[in-house]
């Protein structure tokens, strides 16, 4: 046990636990095998109320069982919980054989355990007598976390394995976030930069010893990992990307640099700003994986932003779709920037409520949605007038933006096209496609007539006459391929004709939970159609009903309805577990027969009883 301030203790198990005392109680700030609960009482602590953990890795909180055990508050990074309550997961899908990941997500518990709650970036708490402040500092790991406090009288910062020493970190493998690739050591550049501007007196890293003045110690690591990324050739552009972040487009209208996904900003003359999307902030590389813990959004282009343009409040967020790296960071905004949150009505349910949808790259929790917005109903911010267009093509769910900004007629399309020349088709399937949805986008896109669109990934694009007779062509071509590709009847668009919401749920045993089957017509005549829910032995469906017409309901617990053609119709029924259930992701599914027709069962739902 070794004492760093008057009430800064570190004792040394696989990490540095750090023991900040308030009195006879105290917080640690990580927590090893736990040796630590074994020697509080020589320095007068009789209890610990909470543990602060900087990140996942198994040297970090390997005895964390015991705190549960004690009744201590466990509390965790936001982007890493999954990692800690539920690693049994985490284990069960992480793949092994033919492994490209080498992320240091193995490093984790080997069980799980219970929680008090997440630390979220840039978020204040209260813990005994002080005042956390989380910052968010990707590098060892995608989801690691800096805490910044005050103790007897000097800012601390504890930096988890962001730097153990002057110049050196504990593990360069954990920076290796892709097969072979820099991530972490780009992120962990990025991360120290926003370090040192804290100005804080004293680091305490989780592996090392504590460092006092530490802006030497950050100034030579970074040294260090920029003559590395320079040997490898990689993230060439990251300080000038660091310095400046956003290009100008034309006065009020920005185009920020180092996304995953585009986003602008519409500059008011008030001093506020709009957000045209807003997924990953300033990313030096993505992780491998999808899982929560390899996806963090953050905040660290906001500062550059308001100091480079004058920009006094992020007011609005406007998504262009549901997509993450569309909408990740926008949780964030709304939450410490105070931003509203606007988006279309048509997907906006899907913001709010994501586990409720089958569909691709979700954000793990919900967005809430301040305003709705209806489409092609011309709306006001500041000075200007924005609306919003169906724009359905790369997904369903999806709108076009239109605005006049310095004599300029303005259209944000999303994904709408890929490439810098915006003539490559970017369509997926499980985002709802149909054929026809690039005639339309064409159509719109004359319609319109933009000086200038604004894509997703690729360059700003200066609209010519002849670009939009090239739409229209690529339009009529997917649409005619499409028909000679597949039956005429049933014409199935996206491949299902039934879905069931929501498609992911949790219900208490014994208890129901009500679903929606949208049953489609895909053929050109009027029929009738009859579905039958298939659930795990034992449970029941009962109550099967719609608003639109009679549903009938047979013995077997089959039922039947008449569907007009091309029809999309909802049935709702209710599922119920039996009492002795406890099972995660049961299947449940419709089976559908349109007519003659018996499609089998199209639609499936995740269901989890408690």
């Amino acid at each position: 046990m070794r004492q760093v301030l008057d009430n800064l203790f570190l004792y040394t198990d696989t990490c540095n636990v750090y023991i900040v005392r308030d009195g006879t109680t105290a917080v640690l700030i990580d927590f090893g095998a736990g040796d630590v609960l074994n020697h509080l009482s020589e320095i007068g602590v009789e209890r610990v109320t909470d543990v602060l953990m900087t990140h996942h890795h198994r040297d970090q909180g390997q005895g964390l069982n015991r705190a549960n055990e004690a009744g201590i508050c466990i509390w965790v990074p936001h982007t890493e919980q999954d990692l800690f309550h539920s690693v049994d997961a985490h284990w069960q899908a992480r793949e092994v054989y033919n492994n490209y990941n080498s992320r240091q997500d193995r490093f984790s518990l080997l069980e799980p355990v219970s929680i008090e709650g997440t630390l979220q970036d840039y978020a204040t708490y209260s813990f005994g007598e002080r005042d956390f402040t989380i910052l968010p500092t990707p590098g060892h790991t995608v989801g690691s976390i800096t805490l910044l406090t005050e103790i007897d009288g000097k800012k601390v910062a504890f930096t988890g394995d962001l730097i153990a020493a002057p110049g050196k970190v504990w593990s360069m493998a954990a920076t290796q976030w892709t097969y072979n690739g820099a991530e972490g050591v780009a992120a962990s550049i990025t991360s120290l930069l926003d370090l040192k501007e804290r100005h804080t007196e004293v680091v305490l890293p989780s592996h090392g010893d504590p460092m006092e003045n530490p802006d030497s110690a950050i100034d030579q690591l970074v040294e260090h990992f920029w003559e590395l990324l320079q040997l490898r050739n990689q993230n060439k552009r990251l300080f000038e990307f660091h310095q400046r972040p956003y290009e100008t487009i034309s006065p009020h209208l920005l185009k920020h640099r180092a996304s995953v996904a585009n986003y602008y900003v519409l500059l008011s003359g008030s001093g506020k700003a709009l957000m045209i999307d807003f997924g990953y902030d300033f990313v030096t590389g993505m992780a491998s994986g999808s899982d929560r813990a390899s996806r963090r959004p953050w905040l660290h282009s906001l500062p550059a932003l308001k100091q480079q343009f004058g920009v006094i409040k992020i007011d609005v967020v406007l998504p262009t779709h549901f997509h993450d790296d569309h909408v990740a960071g926008i949780n964030l905004l709304r939450t410490v920037e105070g931003t509203q949150v606007w988006a279309a009505d048509a997907f906006a349910d899907i913001l709010e409520y994501p586990s409720r949808y089958d569909l691709p790259c979700l954000w793990y929790d919900p967005i809430h949605v301040d305003k709705r917005l209806i489409e092609e109903i011309p709306f006001q911010w500041e000075e200007y007038t924005l609306t919003l267009y169906p724009l359905r093509g790369h997904t369903r769910y999806a709108v076009a933006i239109f605005f006049e900004v310095d004599g300029n007629r303005v259209l944000a399309t999303g994904d709408q096209y890929q490439g810098d020349a915006g003539l490559e088709l970017n369509y997926v399937y499980s985002n709802r496609f149909d054929p026809r949805d690039y005639v339309k986008s064409a159509e719109l896109y004359r319609r319109i007539h933009p000086d200038l669109i604004l894509t997703g990934h690729w360059q700003p694009l200066w609209v010519t006459r002849q670009y939009l007779n090239q739409v229209v062509t690529l339009g009529a071509q997917l649409e005619h391929l499409h028909h000679q590709l597949m039956l005429e009847t049933p014409y199935i668009e996206e491949g299902f004709i039934a879905r069931l919401t929501p498609y992911q749920a949790t219900v208490q045993r014994g208890e129901s939970l009500v679903v929606q089957a949208e049953i489609h017509n895909p053929t050109s005549y009027d029929t009738d159609a009859v579905i039958q829910v298939i659930a795990p032995a034992h449970w029941k469906i009962v109550n099967a009903e719609s608003t639109e017409t009679d549903v009938e309901q047979y013995p077997s617990g089959a039922m039947r309805v008449h569907l007009n053609a091309y029809e999309t119709h909802n049935i709702t029924f209710q599922v119920i577990p039996p009492v002795d259930a406890r099972i995660r992701r049961a299947r449940i599914a419709v089976d559908v027969t349109i007519g003659d027709q018996h499609f089998g069962q199209q639609a499936e739902a995740l269901i989890s009883s408690t």
